[in-house]
C-alpha cells in the first residue's frame, strides 16, 4: 500500500492480523462460541479466548491502512487493481466450482441472482471489501484534513468520531439504531484516522530534540508496555463475555451483552488493535531470508480473504473439512486447538496460493495493456489528479 521499500514488523502484522480473520470465522461457522444455551467446557471457553485475542484483526487492517495511506495518497491505478482483484475471486470461483462439477445454483436465481458477482461492491459480496473502498475514495479528503488541521483540532475531531461511533454503544447495555458493530465505512474512518495520527506522532516524536517531553514518553515506547495493554484488552472482552453468560442464564435477557464486546467498535476492540500496532512498531526484524519470505507473503494476504470468504465458499469450507474430522464441537482442547491450527493454515494456503497465480496473471496482462489507450487514459486521470 506504499511506495518505497516494505517494512517486514508491519507485514509480519498484516499476516497474523489475516490468520486472525480466518480463525474468526473458523469459530463462528464451527459453532464453537457459547450462545448461552450450550454448556460451557474447555474447548468452548478456549475458542472464546481465541476469538477475544482475535477480534482485533480488522481494525489491525484499517489501522495499518491509516498509518500508511496517509502519507501514500491516493491511486486510481491502485483502486482499478483492487476492484479487478475483487472480480477475479468473485467471478472465478463460481466458474472453477462449476467446471469440476459443484452444484453452486449461483445462475438459478437469473438477473437478482447475479448481482452480488456483477456488483460486488453495492451487493457486499464482501462487507469489508465494501467499507475499504469506500473508505479508499474518501483518502483524498481524508488526508487533506490531516494536512490541515492543527494536532489539536486532530485530536477532538477523532475524539468526537470515536464517541459517536463507538464510545456511547460501550457504555450502555442497549442497541442503538445508528449502530453497525464497526461493519461500515463511518467505523473505518474513525479507524483511519487514528492511524493517521499515529503516524503525525511518530514523525513528530522522531524528529523531535530530546528533552522532557522526549524522555517522559520513554516508558510508553516499549512494546512490553503495549503488549500488556493488547492482552488486557483482550482478557476484559473475554470476561465480558463471561460475565453476560451467566447473566444470560440466570436472568434469560440481556442477550445483547454477549455479542457487544465482539463488535468492532467496541472501545477495548480498538484499545487492543491499537496497543498490538504500536507494539509491532518497536520490534526491529534483521534484514535476512525471514525478512524477505514475510514481504514476499504479506501482499497475498487480501487474496486469502477473498478466497475463503466468498459468497458460495464461506459456509461450507467448514463443513467439508468436518467430513473428515468430525464435528469440531466434539472434540477435546487439545483436538480442537490441533484442528483450528491446520484448518486455518490449510485455508491460509490455499488463498496464498491462489493469490500468487492471480499476481503472476495480473502481471502477464498488464504487460500487454500498459501501452492501450484505456491504461494511457487511466494514467493522464491519475496524473491529473494528483495535480490537484
Amino acid at each position: 500500500m506504499q511506495k518505497g521499500k516494505r517494512q517486514s514488523n508491519y507485514e509480519l502484522l498484516r499476516i497474523i492480523a489475516m490468520w486472525m480473520v480466518v480463525t474468526l470465522h473458523y469459530l463462528n461457522h464451527t459453532g464453537m462460541l457459547p450462545d448461552g444455551e450450550e454448556q460451557l467446557n474447555g474447548s468452548r471457553i478456549v475458542a472464546l479466548l481465541l476469538e477475544a485475542f482475535c477480534i482485533v484483526a480488522v481494525n489491525l487492517y484499517v489501522l495499518i491502512s491509516g498509518y500508511f495511506l496517509c502519507r501514500s495518497g491516493f491511486r486510481l491505478l491502485r483502486l482499478v487493481e483492487l476492484l479487478c482483484q475483487i472480480w477475479f475471486y468473485v467471478l472465478l470461483i463460481p466458474l472453477a466450482m462449476t467446471i469440476l462439477g459443484i452444484e453452486t445454483g449461483w445462475l438459478a436465481e437469473g438477473v437478482y441472482g447475479l448481482l452480488p458477482y456483477v456488483f460486488p461492491i453495492q451487493s457486499e459480496h464482501y462487507w469489508f471489501a465494501t467499507s475499504y473502498v469506500v473508505l479508499y475514495l474518501l483518502t483524498p479528503i481524508l488526508n487533506a484534513a490531516v494536512r490541515s488541521l492543527s494536532r489539536r483540532q486532530l485530536q477532538l475531531t477523532i475524539a468526537g468520531l470515536l464517541l459517536y461511533f463507538g464510545g456511547i454503544k460501550s457504555l450502555i447495555p442497549l442497541q442503538l439504531v445508528t449502530d453497525s458493530f464497526g461493519y461500515d465505512f463511518g467505523w473505518f474512518i474513525c479507524v483511519y484516522l487514528v492511524g493517521a495520527y499515529i503516524r503525525g506522532e511518530q514523525t513528530e516524536r522522531n524528529e523531535q530534540k530530546e528533552g522532557n517531553r522526549q524522555k517522559g514518553m520513554e516508558k510508553c515506547r516499549k512494546k512490553g508496555f503495549w503488549l500488556f495493554i493488547y492482552t488486557a484488552s483482550c482478557l476484559l472482552i473475554f470476561g465480558w463475555v463471561l460475565a453476560a453468560l451467566w447473566v444470560y442464564r440466570k436472568t434469560g435477557s440481556m442477550a445483547y451483552l454477549m455479542a457487544l464486546p465482539f463488535h468492532y467498535n467496541f472501545l477495548p476492540c480498538l484499545t487492543g488493535a491499537i496497543a498490538l500496532f504500536l507494539a509491532f512498531s518497536r520490534i526491529r526484524l534483521p534484514e535476512g531470508r525471514l525478512s524477505g519470505f514475510l514481504c514476499s507473503i504479506s501482499p497475498l494476504t487480501f487474496g486469502v480473504y477473498l478466497f475463503h470468504e466468498h459468497i458460495l465458499i464461506r459456509s461450507q469450507w467448514t463443513e467439508y473439512l468436518e467430513r473428515y474430522t468430525g464435528k469440531v464441537t466434539e472434540l477435546s482442547v487439545f483436538g480442537f486447538l490441533l484442528h483450528w491450527f491446520c484448518s486455518v493454515l490449510l485455508i491460509y494456503g490455499m488463498g496464498s496460493l491462489t493469490d500468487a497465480l492471480r499476481r503472476k496473471i495480473f502481471c502477464f496482462v498488464g504487460k500487454y495493456t500498459e501501452k492501450t489507450r484505456l491504461a494511457k487514459g487511466l494514467k493522464k486521470l491519475e496524473r491529473g489528479f494528483c495535480d490537484i
